[in-house]
């Protein structure tokens, strides 16, 4: 791109002002009902008027462009008042996501500038930053009680973006991908990709295959990341071979590919302690200091073979346990869940013949940490 080319990832898009307050006012509404209180009841608290309260919660007073301390402050009396430290945690990364989805959908912001390419998302993010988009709520909110007091009325499922909204933002996306292209935008062209991956729209399977053909990634790891993610993306979208061939040719038998998987892996969901800027991390040799619980818990969950990402896991989960073995050790609740979900695995028909070694092996190894 030319130094006099000035391309966005609104071009065309109007000037239309986005959301930036729909994610986590409606977390901030969860939190409330909760513990319980009406709106009225929680302003008394905080010391605001009911029609402040009702704005956070509607993103019409985006919570975004409440003052730091003010926030702090708000926080803390959650805290006090009973709040569950995991809710307000969801709270927090609803913050980052309408940030997020503000910039991503700002009036005239340059293809290098994008909020997505800032730093290597992470799973807690990306759930909650997609809710809105997919109507699929976050890991951490789909267990919640019902709310002491019943509501009143039909309430929305989650935050909800209008389909313009979605329309507008997935064209972002799509433009983001498009025009980042070298080595130092891969990180955007790849998160770029992976969201809009998440497009309802009739083309989208086809134009993620054009942009996946048109890369030509150059060095070891921008190639495993590019693979990853296509294979990544065709499971979403019901394809699983691609993730069979992905297995295949860059983790099994290639101990840089397996290192690769578990860093990313160990980072995506969490165990790794800093956030990073870059994708450099993964081509790590070894794997970090990280436990594990945290991987194998996601892992294990994730053992449902009717999803497109059955046989990652059930390999993620086997080489895990080669290097951490420890995480077998008897009397865990998470391995008394894998022990008594192998059964039934093996019993299923349509496994791979890895998957179904692997799983075998993974028996194995519990049977020698029992012994």
């Amino acid at each position: 791109m030319g130094t006099g080319s000035r391309t966005t990832v609104t071009d065309g898009q109007g000037t239309r002002g986005s959301r930036n307050g729909t994610v986590s006012g409606y977390v901030f509404r969860l939190v409330r009902e909760q513990l319980g209180h009406t709106q009225e009841a929680l302003a008394e608290r905080f010391r605001v008027s009911p029609d402040t309260v009702a704005g956070w919660e509607s993103g019409r007073r985006p919570l975004t462009a409440v003052p730091v301390a003010h926030m702090l402050t708000c926080r803390h009396r959650l805290l006090r008042l009973g709040s569950a430290p995991a809710l307000l945690m969801a709270l927090e990364r609803a913050m980052e996501a309408d940030v997020l989805l503000a910039g991503a959908l700002a009036d005239d912001v340059h293809v290098d500038d994008s909020p997505i390419g800032a730093w290597v998302l992470q799973r807690d993010l990306v759930e909650v930053l997609s809710w809105p988009l997919n109507g699929v709520a976050p890991a951490s909110l789909r267990t919640l009680p019902d709310p002491p007091r019943p509501r009143r009325g039909p309430v929305p499922r989650g935050p909800e973006f209008s389909a313009a909204d979605r329309r507008r933002f997935f064209s972002c996306m799509r433009q983001a991908a498009e025009h980042a292209r070298g080595r130092d935008r891969f990180l955007l062209r790849r998160q770029a990709l992976y969201l809009a991956g998440y497009d309802d729209a009739p083309d989208t399977s086809e134009w993620l295959a054009q942009q996946q053909r048109a890369e030509r990634p150059d060095g070891w790891l921008t190639i495993w990341l590019n693979s990853r993610s296509v294979a990544a993306v065709a499971a979403r979208q019901g394809d699983r071979d691609q993730m069979g061939h992905f297995i295949t040719t860059t983790l099994v038998d290639d101990d840089a590919g397996e290192a690769a998987n578990l860093n990313y892996w160990a980072y995506w969901i969490g165990e790794a302690p800093h956030i990073q800027m870059s994708d450099d991390f993964i081509a790590a040799a070894n794997p970090g200091p990280w436990p594990g619980d945290k991987l194998m818990r996601h892992l294990v969950g994730g053992m449902n073979p009717n999803h497109g990402f059955f046989d990652l896991n059930v390999h993620t989960l086997w080489a895990l346990l080669a290097i951490r073995p420890s995480l077998l050790r008897p009397g865990t609740p998470i391995g008394n869940e894998l022990r008594a979900s192998l059964p039934v695995l093996l019993d299923g028909r349509e496994l791979s013949v890895r998957a179904r070694r692997e799983l075998e092996d993974i028996r194995y190894a519990i049977r020698l940490a029992e012994a």
